[in-house]
């Protein structure tokens, strides 16, 4: 349960119009009070004060007209620029930049306010009335519009350095990163998890195949887990987070006596799929998001190594924060008996992630294949666990196959070679 409602709130984060909409209709239940209250005392009573609005009805009609076509021209006119900047910046750093303007509860705030400034002028307007039509002028209510139209104004100026800074690659990779870290925090267990030991998979479990397609975005297995021991069950997950299901395909083998139409409910109940993959729980995905910046940055049109070096060490500093943490366990237990097996991120399936794509194609790129060979001398000398230290210098080896192969400077050969005697001797 507690994994369908985080995967709910998470995609309500991408849900652009909402928090507008609430601004909008705040807007106007705002409107109608200020509205009422001014009607519940005579104009004179606000004359006195300076800060309350006290002309006359032309005059009112005139400034909420001028803020209600400002603050909605200057949101659509914005907003459709930023849109066109973003998708230019997009293919350089990848669509990642949109979904981030998209998520952003900056972004959706300070269209809420323009939006919500516009319809809390409107509801106002329409309450202005002549001597003709029994004089009444809402003095509050046209005070808090320009209250309104000044927040316009300093969420405009915010607006515009936010996006601009927000384009920066620098902060693209560091807001990818601070993601990585919270995924990296939610998913990996700082003590060790119990052995599994002598636990291995039932055979002949019951299929139980996906009634409709998308990416598996959550996994609820510790639900799972407590359904298969209330049951004397054994459930067998064959995918996992990140991975696209399609109607059809098996998705889990459930052993035990257990009636086929329950199993098969509660288990395609356990998967949350949809359209796009989600980092939540799938710490792979989010490896990815970032190595893209780097691969973008190592293209022939961009040839950018200094982005991939600032990728290269955002990885290296995810790699040192695992170091003290084991991996996700592949065996969940209740009460000392096996119930759930799950495929899991692996240390060397994180190393891959990281590495093979940025490997491939930095050939030739001497500074970063430099960088990369000594990163991950760094993250060796953090890491203590054989297995671990394996995966690092079988990922040394292929970097310096890479970089003898491919490295053409004489100069940058050397000082490559001097990386290898430092902190790989024995390769």
């Amino acid at each position: 349960m507690r994994a369908r409602l985080r995967a709910w709130m998470e995609s309500l984060q991408e849900v652009f119009w909402l928090r507008p909409a609430v601004l909008v209709t705040l807007g106007v239940v705002a409107a109608e009070v200020l509205v009422r209250l001014d009607g519940a005392f005579s104009d004179h009573e606000w004359a006195p004060s300076g800060w309350i609005y006290a002309g006359g009805e032309s005059g009112a009609r005139a400034l909420l007209g001028a803020i209600a076509s400002s603050a909605i021209g200057v949101a659509g006119t914005v907003f459709s620029i930023t849109i066109a900047a973003l998708s230019l910046a997009s293919g350089q750093m990848g669509p990642r930049l949109l979904r981030n303007f998209m998520r952003d509860r900056g972004n959706q705030m300070a269209l809420g306010i323009f939006l919500g400034t516009f319809a809390y002028v409107l509801m106002v307007l329409r309450t202005v009335r002549s001597v003709e039509e029994d004089a009444f002028v809402p003095h509050l209510a046209v005070t808090g519009a320009l209250l309104l139209a000044l927040l316009c104004v300093a969420t405009l100026v915010w607006f515009v350095h936010h996006i601009a800074s927000g384009i920066n690659v620098e902060r693209v990779i560091e807001d990818v990163h601070h993601e990585l870290v919270q995924t990296m925090d939610r998913l990996l267990p700082r003590e060790e998890p119990p052995e599994p030991g002598a636990a291995r998979p039932p055979e002949g479990g019951r299929p139980v195949r996906a009634t409709s397609g998308g990416y598996i975005r959550s996994l609820d297995t510790e639900g799972l887990a407590d359904w298969a021991a209330e049951r004397g069950l054994v459930v067998c997950l064959l995918m996992r987070p990140g991975e696209y299901v399609s109607q059809g395909m098996p998705l889990a083998e459930v052993a035990g006596e257990v009636d086929g139409e329950e199993a098969a409910g509660r288990v395609c109940d356990a998967f949350i799929l949809g359209e796009r993959q989600a980092a939540g729980q799938d710490l792979e995905f989010a490896v990815r998001q970032l190595v893209e910046i780097g691969d973008r940055a190592l293209s022939p049109s961009s040839n950018d190594p200094f982005t991939a070096i600032a990728v290269i060490n955002r990885l290296v500093d995810i790699l040192c924060r695992v170091a003290d943490r084991p991996m996700p366990a592949p065996v969940l237990f209740r009460e000392g008996q096996a119930r759930v097996f799950r495929r899991v991120t692996t240390y060397d399936g994180l190393c891959d992630a990281m590495f093979h794509i940025l490997r491939q194609d930095m050939a030739g790129s001497a500074p970063v294949l430099i960088h990369l060979l000594e990163s991950l001398g760094q993250v060796s000398g953090v890491e203590h666990r054989p297995e671990r230290l394996a995966a690092l210098r079988r990922h040394a080896g292929f970097v310096l196959e890479a970089g003898r192969r491919t490295i053409e400077d004489p100069a940058g050969l050397v000082d490559f070679e001097r990386r290898r005697a430092r902190y790989f001797p024995a390769l």
